[in-house]
């Protein structure tokens, strides 16, 4: 059973008092109906905040105030989660975040009448990331113990509480996303779950398919649910690389006759960037994407322009064997994490198809997920540990698809001219943990690897002359690879341990 909670105030009308923590959510601000009413006279909003709790774990909220909510001297935009000894901050009201006392006085005449319930000001960051066990250095400023600030299984204990908070929080949320794209899009179902594992991993996606099969308007739909900044270019013969990236315009000061170079921002300056038909330009404009997709910035003219995260390029192809197409160079195909294959809808999906769009009934989308949540779902992608079993079971995919690996299976050998490399590992474990995220679990295991197997692998292997005359698929080289290699065995953790020694 969690310890009961308390803010004591250390600062402002009601010093030295304590307020319980019973009953949450708790509103914090000047309107009556707060559970937690401040004095009228003070520059607080209305409803200014809300505390929140899930089993036995508190979080703090700012409700869209004017004058801002702040922890430890941070103004928070998100949630916060908070831990005894964290100060809190609204105008001239400072409070501390406690465990309640066994002689806790009564709450004050501030603490009144419960609350109507307030509406969820959706959001988050990597200041929960940043704060808490996971650093000594942070602990510290956060008000905690020395206790707290030591790394072993209590800062491990912490860790992982923090993220299974946030995590019960975000996957309802995710499934709401997944769901909300549903509505426009019919089917698709593996195609919407890739692109979401991609998103929470940093990745970048490449989805081929022949035209018609709603590979744009599935991106559109994406970003309006996820309430974030949309550009779409069309990839033409024509187009070139500062069509993308932007460019320098020659300005003139009418006054002075001064003259200097403005830049010009390109659409790849959003967060989702739809690159349609990218195999339709030459390589030269294609390559224009390389450095934001690897660097997250662009340069130009001797500056470096950051991006704003997250930032996420998905870009849609045409099949090869379609004229006027130009092959993705292989250093960019290497920089996007999955390569999808857009199949067509059965037949009972392509009636519902013909059906929806031939009528007048409007679809109404709604927000389902902030830029700020996506960078606290991509924090804990990476803060989710792997066991040394799954990362051993993931090298070794990647490096059985190289035809010189001594694992290498006989269809490798015989097929394939050139195989993964290591970037094909990093996105295994990384789709793996999202995928553990996306079905709620903290625990990544090696089948959450196989399930992104084909994205992952099928764009990083390259068949030779024998796979083409044979009409030899890449997807059929991976299936194999993926029921020859096995998983560690005990003897593999025994060697190890020799080498080591």
């Amino acid at each position: 059973m969690s310890t009961p909670k308390c803010l004591r105030v250390i600062a402002g009308n009601n010093k030295d008092s304590r307020i319980a923590l019973a009953s949450p959510p708790v509103t914090i601000g000047r309107a009556d109906d707060n559970s937690i009413v401040l004095a009228p006279e003070i520059a607080a909003s209305r409803h200014h905040a809300e505390l929140t709790e899930d089993d036995g774990v508190w979080a703090l909220r700012d409700l869209g105030s004017l004058n801002g909510t702040y922890v430890n001297g941070e103004r928070i935009e998100w949630p916060r989660l908070l831990r005894p000894g964290d100060e809190i901050k609204i105008a001239s009201e400072v409070m501390v975040f406690e465990d309640e006392a066994d002689d806790a006085a009564p709450a004050p005449p501030l603490a009144t009448q419960p609350q109507a319930p307030a509406a969820r000001k959706s959001g988050a960051s990597t200041v929960i990331l940043d704060s808490g066990a996971a650093s000594p250095a942070t602990a510290q400023e956060s008000g905690q113990d020395a206790r707290s600030t030591t790394r072993g299984t209590a800062t491990g204990a912490a860790a992982a509480a923090d993220t299974a908070a946030q995590l019960r929080v975000l996957v309802p949320q995710l499934e709401a996303v997944v769901a909300e794209i549903g509505k426009a899009i019919v089917g698709q179902k593996e195609i919407l779950h890739s692109l979401m594992l991609a998103l929470m991993s940093r990745g970048h996606v490449l989805m081929i398919g022949l035209p018609g099969l709603a590979k744009t308007l599935m991106i559109r739909t994406l970003a309006e649910v996820l309430d974030l900044r949309f550009r779409r270019i069309q990839f033409t013969p024509d187009l070139m690389p500062t069509d993308i990236t932007g460019t320098d315009v020659l300005e003139v000061d009418e006054a002075s006759g001064r003259k200097n170079y403005r830049f010009i921002r390109g659409p790849v300056f959003t967060n989702i960037l739809l690159a349609d038909e990218i195999n339709r330009t030459p390589p030269k404009t294609q390559a224009a994407l390389l450095e934001a997709m690897q660097e997250a910035h662009v340069t130009a003219a001797g500056e470096t322009y950051p991006l704003a995260p997250p930032f996420f390029v998905l870009a849609t192809q045409n099949p090869l064997e379609q004229e006027g197409t130009y092959p993705l160079p292989e250093a960019q195909l290497d920089r996007f994490m999955f390569s999808l294959r857009v199949t067509y809808p059965s037949e009972a999906e392509e009636e519902q198809i013909a059906e929806a769009t031939t009528s007048d009934r409007a679809v109404e989308l709604h927000k389902r997920m902030s830029g700020a949540e996506i960078l606290l779902l991509q924090k804990l992608v990476r803060r989710l540990p792997v066991s040394t079993h799954v990362v051993k079971y993931a090298t070794r995919l990647a490096r059985a698809t190289r035809p010189a690996d001594p694992r290498a299976p006989e269809a490798v050998r015989k097929w394939v001219h050139c195989g993964a490399g290591p970037r094909a590992t990093q996105y295994l474990l990384l789709a793996a943990k999202a995928g553990a995220i996306m079905r709620g679990s903290l625990v990544v295991n090696c089948n959450d690897v196989r399930l992104a197997a084909l994205p992952v692998l099928r764009h990083r292997m390259f068949t030779n002359f024998a796979a083409d005359s044979e009409g030899i698929d890449v997807d059929d080289i991976i299936a194999k690879v993926l029921k020859e290699v096995q998983e560690p065995s005990e003897k593999d953790y025994e060697k190890s341990q020799s080498a080591q020694s």
